[in-house]
């Protein structure tokens, strides 16, 4: 670890410069003097902001009076307000002028603007010539203009990677062929004409996938985030954190665990939320005994993993949504498990720190077991309450189907009049100085009380998406809603409650203001990601034109020999590496373009059924890892700004702390029942498996934080920590020793197939092993194909699966699958019309075995042996 004597100071940031640093990389930093100018930028915010709600709203009432956009009209207008604020927001360079806008960039900021309005307003005649193959001189002027200042937009929003890598996507689209351009991914290349028409034109480029998601999903969350930070939850979230957690040792570390992880349903921006609760915690932090980076780098590690907690996600998230064709909810439960123990094992981390360097609490100190006992029992009551509330509700849309919405309506309006009435009673929150000399920590009876009324909405967000099962953006739109009416009335209210009557009308108009800021808040935060998900169109688009996607897919399978592991550690690094100068966002639409279905075929060549989920999950974990990572990580530039720490060696230490993050992407994909994969929750049985998973994932988590840090009971030796290493590996992929024991399949003749579908329980899975030359190559390759056996006879099961076979003495050749069928999809990459045949080679039907959990005997005496080592050195309690 990093000692205090080696660090080397870097200066204090003051708050103006904090401020500065964040607004330069999420809003834009450039702020006028002259009043017309910054009027004009923080209207068009609101105006983006109302235009997002109007769409949203999912009643379409104006449907008879005003005509209802469509997709590809709405996408235009979104990227026309956030490239027309990127130009007025952004400066082009660092000693551009921040007070006033150049002539140059109202310039490109019209021009730019038009480009998407054209799109927009031409709609229907871009789909009568261009989308239909016949686009015209004006159009491909017009599209060649947009793409160019799209690419400068995002230079000034984003940086200069996204910028360069969409260029040099665009010349290998054109050229084809170079000297540049290795033989393997050559191609013809596209004349000028198509390469606009694709990128701009069509409705699969720039206007394409992310670019709808950012437009449906992603505003309406940064929305909903910025309008509850503008009401008082980020303050309230990171006071309730240091009220439970502040008074245990090294509390303060563990209150900016627990308190980031709030604020990042408030934040998707990992500076954002590095500043916003670094500028409290880290100064705490250093008092009870961190180094400079290390109080920076626990401000790192948690604020980053704010993307991946659910139920409000980075905006990769929702592209999930669109890319697998699942819906949000399966997104939530299958990231559920691996954000939860991350944050549960950096609280742990945090700990074995300040057990490290016997670290004093802040003020009175409690117990640490304590306080996860009453956080497990308050987590059981509020399940038991909302399982009820969900009964009750049921019952009540039964009885009363009509009048069930206004009853549910009036009492929930009812319980806000209640909390705000609750917190009237108590002074508003105010954060404290925490350079104080004399801190004095709030408790959670002092705090909880004042801020209950800003769950609602997550709540309301919450019951929309799980149990209503409504989309994202209409289930944003309703907490969004219910947040507008929060804001303006908060004020208000609690002046009445408070008997000063007379403030209300002040109060009501402050809550207007409030309002309006919150809106230009959520616009202004929109704008790099409206860009960054326009931008990374070009590489989505040049994948599906080109032979890059299946190419460079089939170089990574060469260089990793075909092994799984190293492809993996391939496609990290490869993930790493872009998101050096990539956001989260943009990160994740490029390697998940290129390498999500290669890492699941690839998988499938080896005998491994890796589900596409887990695939796009491990790329969105190494992209969010990019914002720690030197030498380009922005949040520990932020938080070393804070801290006034080295930000090189901040990023390390924070690397180092986020190594569980690293390891859970690897551990999923070997064993996907980590992230539910094949858990069915709506069934009794599925809900205890879920919880089993979790209880072991946790504790196999923890003993992995232990191992890393070197630090369990007291130091650790070596061979005391690859112990513990060994027993948190076989906790979470036991399977992986059995199959070294005992193979989990019995290998059947190709000709008995029929044989072996007909003697299989319906729900059970047979692994068929397919070789036959390549579509592409010619070679001979092969993959796994799982066969879900479903209900009737022996033809009918193979019928529904689409396969067509056909025995040639021995052997069992296949026809192309039917089309429209999954199987004809995973195997679309077999030539069926080679002169070599497409065969079923071998198939595997799952055997009767050991349980897995067998193995978890001797890892549990392992570990019993590595405590009673170290127990005999233990210097202070564990907990």
């Amino acid at each position: 670890m990093v000692e205090e004597a080696e660090g080397r100071e870097g200066r204090h940031y003051s708050d103006e410069e904090l401020q500065d640093l964040v607004s330069s990389t999420d809003s834009g930093a450039r702020e006028p003097t002259n009043r017309a100018v910054a009027w004009l930028i923080a209207g068009t915010a609101l105006a983006w902001s109302l235009f997002q709600l109007w769409i949203a709203q999912p009643q379409l009432w104006f449907g008879a009076l005003l005509p209802v956009l469509n997709s590809s009209q709405t996408r235009p207008i979104h990227l026309m307000f956030a490239i027309f604020l990127a130009y007025l927001a952004y400066p082009a360079f660092k000693r551009s002028p921040r007070h006033h806008v150049p002539i140059a960039d109202w310039a490109l900021a019209i021009v730019a603007a038009f480009c998407c309005f054209y799109v927009f307003w031409f709609s229907d005649t871009l789909a009568m010539t261009a989308r239909s193959g016949l686009p015209t001189d004006t159009q491909v002027v017009i599209g060649s203009v947009g793409l160019i200042v799209l690419l400068e937009a995002s230079r000034r929003a984003l940086g200069p990677a996204l910028t360069i890598v969409g260029s040099l996507f665009l010349l290998y689209a054109w050229f084809g062929q170079g000297w540049l351009i290795p033989n393997l991914i050559e191609h013809e290349g596209l004349s000028f004409t198509s390469l606009i028409n694709a990128q701009w034109l069509d409705t699969a480029g720039v206007f394409g996938i992310p670019l709808g998601v950012s437009t449906a999903f992603v505003f309406l969350f940064v929305l909903f985030g910025s309008l509850l930070d503008k009401a008082g939850a980020g303050n309230y979230f990171i006071q309730l954190a240091f009220a439970g957690l502040g008074h245990l040792r090294g509390g303060p570390a563990k209150a900016a665990v627990v308190g980031s992880a709030m604020t990042g349903l408030i934040s998707g921006s990992s500076i954002a939320n590095v500043v916003t609760t670094g500028t409290f915690t880290i100064p705490l932090m250093k008092r009870v005994g961190f180094t400079n980076e290390q109080a920076g780098s626990v401000e790192v590690a948690s604020s980053v993993n704010g993307q991946i907690m659910p139920p409000v996600m980075g905006a990769a998230a929702f592209l999930m949504v669109e890319f697998i064709g699942i819906s949000y909810v399966q997104v939530i439960k299958h990231a559920f498990i691996p954000a939860v123990i991350s944050y549960i094992a950096l609280v742990y981390i945090v700990h074995l720190e300040a057990l490290k360097k016997n670290m004093p609490a802040l003020g009175e100190s409690k117990s640490f077991l304590g306080m996860i006992l009453k956080f497990f029992i308050g987590f059981a009551v509020f399940g038991a309450l909302f399982t009820g509330l969900i009964f009750f509700v049921g019952l009540l849309e039964g009885a009363l189907p009509a009048l069930a919405a206004p009853i549910l309506m009036v009492a929930l309006g009812a319980l806000y009049l209640l909390l705000v009435a609750v917190a009237a009673r108590r002074p508003d929150l105010h954060m404290d100085d925490p350079n104080d000399p004399e801190i004095k920590l709030p408790t959670v009876g002092e705090v909880y009380a004042t801020g209950l009324h800003y769950i609602l909405p997550i709540f309301v967000l919450i019951w929309f998406l799980m149990v209503e099962q409504q989309s994202p953006a209409k289930s944003a739109f309703y907490a969004v809603s219910f947040m507008l009416f929060i804001i303006i009335t908060q004020r208000p209210l609690k002046a009445l409650f408070r008997g000063q009557a007379s403030e209300t009308g002040s109060e009501f108009v402050g809550g207007l203001y409030d309002l309006r800021d919150g809106l230009i808040a959520g616009a202004r935060n929109m704008i790099g990601i409206g860009v960054a998900t326009a931008a990374a169109g070009i590489i989505v688009a040049t994948v599906t034109k080109t032979p890059i996607g299946t190419e460079l897919a089939g170089l990574v399978e060469q260089l990793s020999g075909g092994i799984l592991i190293l492809m993996l550690i391939f496609v990290g690094l490869f993930s790493l590496i872009l998101g050096m100068g990539l956001p989260t966002t943009a990160n994740y639409i490029v390697v998940s373009s290129l390498m999500a279905s290669v890492v699941v075929s690839l998988g499938a060549q080896e005998g491994l059924i890796v589900p596409l989920i887990a695939a796009h999950l491990f790329v969105f974990y190494f992209g969010i890892m990019a914002d720690v990572t030197p030498p380009v990580g922005l949040a520990s530039f932020a938080a070393a700004a804070v801290s006034g720490g080295d930000p090189i060696r901040t990023g390390f230490t924070a690397f180092f702390y986020s190594l569980r993050t690293v390891a859970l992407p690897f551990l999923f994909v070997y064993n996907p029942a980590l992230i539910l994969y094949g858990v069915d929750l709506t069934t009794v049985w599925g809900v205890l498996q879920a919880v089993f998973i979790f209880v072991v994932a946790t504790f196999a988590m923890l003993l992995f934080a232990a191992a890393t840090q070197g630090y369990f009971l007291a130091r650790s030796r070596i061979w005391e920590s690859a112990a513990l290493l060994l027993v948190a590996f076989t906790l979470f992929v036991p399977g992986f020793w059995l199959n070294q024991i005992q193979s989990p399949f019995i290998s059947v003749p190709p000709a008995q197939f029929e044989e072996a579908v007909a003697e299989a329980e319906p729900g059970e899975r047979l692994r068929l092993l397919i070789r036959g030359p390549d579509f592409n190559t010619g070679d001979m390759t092969e993959t796994t194909l799982v066969m879900e056996i479903e209900e009737g006879t022996a033809q009918e099961r193979i019928d529904a699966s689409g396969l067509l076979l056909w025995t040639d003495e021995d052997t069992v050749r296949m026809d192309e699958p039917m089309f429209g069928t999954t199987t004809a999809e995973k195997l679309a990459n077999f030539d069926f019309y080679a002169e070599d045949p497409v065969e079923l080679a071998q198939v595997l039907s799952p055997r009767d075995r050991l349980p897995k959990q067998v193995f978890y005997i001797p890892a549990l005496l392992l570990l019993g042996l590595v405590i009673l080592l170290q127990r005999r050195r233990q210097t202070v309690p564990a907990f």
